[in-house]
């Protein structure tokens, strides 16, 4: 029955995503389940809360993920070709992740990726870690209403652009290029 527990708070998080509306001081722990070599992202005790620089998740325990899905991915190279063909001046980008939410750890090292290739100036980045309650310890962050993560929103000269929720719709990096044209498109048609 021990066992159950934990097995079973795993399938749920693994079905509704990154959309848990638990407090942290209330989740449940994972501490009955068989040691593990690697870290429980589920502990508490690994989560990175508030702003953040981008080293705290490139270091151990949160190497362990970061590196493999930032080394994994395999870019689109026609949609980073038109993404390099998009100037990210006056752009500024906040990053909206749960250390502990998979879909963070896998969607947040590829967007890094993207920017490296895209020469993103990092000082230009903002990175806010929440709990799994999609809290965080930033001043005026309700007003980003965030309802999954990882969360990231694209500001041109400090007006939202658009934003990517959980999962791109079509890449990580199609979808920017999407968000950063469409005003583009608009004075077009």
């Amino acid at each position: 029955m021990k066992n159950i527990i934990p097995a079973l708070f795993i399938i749920i998080m693994s079905v509704s995503g990154c959309v848990s509306k638990k407090p942290a001081a209330s989740a449940l722990p994972l501490t009955e389940e068989a040691p593990s070599p690697h870290a429980k992202f589920s502990d508490q005790s690994t989560w990175v809360l508030g702003y953040f620089v981008r080293d705290q998740i490139t270091r151990e325990p949160h190497s362990e993920w970061f590196v493999k899905g930032y080394d994994d991915y395999q870019i689109n190279s026609e949609s980073i070709n038109k993404l390099l063909g998009v100037t990210h001046d006056g752009l500024t980008i906040k990053i909206v992740l749960g250390t502990w939410c998979p879909d963070s750890r896998r969607e947040v090292p590829r967007f890094m990726k993207i920017l490296d290739l895209w020469k993103f100036p990092m000082e230009r980045l903002t990175l806010i870690g929440v709990d799994n309650a999609k809290l965080s310890p930033v001043g005026e962050y309700e007003k980003l209403d965030i309802q999954r993560v990882p969360t990231f929103i694209l500001y041109e000269n400090n007006i939202e652009a658009g934003r990517i929720i959980e999962n791109p719709e079509t890449s990580l990096e199609q979808d920017m290029v999407n968000i950063l044209t469409q005003n583009d498109q608009k004075q077009i048609n």
